[in-house]
């Protein structure tokens, strides 16, 4: 059984070249992998593991970084490691959005535990907001909330602009770190009631109740188990190789879909060629299945 630990934390570092490095192998020799992105506004993780060497490589990073505590994190199990590689990767921001974090000003009831969001978005009054993108939004979702469909998060703000300041803006996301981000540009520009969901929807999925939920459908995640339901077990989605998109039971049922090619969703966008070269590789895969080894391209789960 592995661990998958998520985590963020807003804060100023220097030497980022230096702790790319060390964190590498860090990674390495505790055997862990998954991804973690660094910049001189903070850092953002997702990481994968057997238990003990997870803990102790967290304890590590905390001492390294100097963090006394993660501004959010979140835990979750996976019979398989859903992490290719361990990867550290240098960047200008955490969430890419053209904004810098320096000073954050946080009221103390801006982040909503996942009780109290229950209520809050079941006003009419709350602008329910999807900090996702569409194809996330798509595999699942808050009853009543709006996805601005933006295919990169730096047109987020574009959206934003176009909100009322006056009226209550809840915001949720997969862990909450664009929901920071984005609270902070709204901040800046004079918005007062803005709320996000404490910890995400994995936090949400995780502590309420099926019976209670307000939540539809499963929550992509950006690993080989492609989405989780409530209790963060393993959702029914899975990745077209054609496309890389989410895709259903249903959609697999569909005469566009043909394992490894093509899905409803890329079927008639693929080339020819497209097609022909997907056709080879996963006949390596099946192959290389038969003949009991392991693919480049194959997946480490059934």
């Amino acid at each position: 059984m592995f661990t998958i630990f998520g985590f963020y934390k807003f804060q100023k570092f220097r030497y980022l070249k230096k702790y790319k490095k060390i964190l590498n192998d860090l990674l390495d020799k505790n055997n862990i992998r998954g991804t973690i992105i660094i910049s001189k506004e903070g850092l953002n993780g997702s990481l994968s593991g057997k238990n003990i060497d997870l803990n102790n490589l967290i304890k590590k990073i905390k001492i390294l970084l100097n963090i006394k505590k993660f501004d959010s994190t979140n835990k979750s199990r996976s019979k398989f490691q859903p992490f290719y590689k361990p990867k550290i990767k240098i960047k200008n921001e955490v969430v890419p959005m053209n904004l810098s974090i320096k000073k954050r000003i946080k009221k103390s009831d801006s982040h909503v535990d996942p009780k109290r969001w229950n209520k809050l978005i079941k006003n009419k009054e709350t602008f329910l907001i999807d900090a996702r993108k569409p194809f996330e939004h798509k595999v699942g979702t808050f009853r009543r909330s709006l996805n601005p469909e933006v295919k990169n998060f730096r047109d987020f703000p574009k959206y934003l602009t176009k909100l009322k300041k006056n009226q209550p803006i809840a915001m949720f996301c997969t862990g909450g770190i664009r929901c920071e981000k984005a609270s902070v540009y709204l901040e800046k520009r004079g918005f007062k009631n803005i709320y996000q969901l404490k910890g995400g929807i994995l936090n949400y999925l995780q502590k309420i109740n099926r019976k209670k939920s307000l939540w539809k459908g499963e929550c992509f995640v950006f690993d080989n188990r492609v989405s989780l339901k409530h209790g963060l077990v393993q959702g029914t989605y899975s990745v077209c190789s054609g496309c890389r998109e989410a895709i259903s039971i249903k959609d697999k049922r569909s005469k566009l879909y043909e394992e490894g090619v093509s899905c409803p969703n890329c079927y008639y966008k693929l080339s020819k060629d497209q097609k022909s070269r997907f056709r080879m590789r996963q006949s390596q895969i099946y192959k290389a299945k038969q003949s009991g080894k392991k693919h480049i391209f194959q997946k480490e789960f059934k």
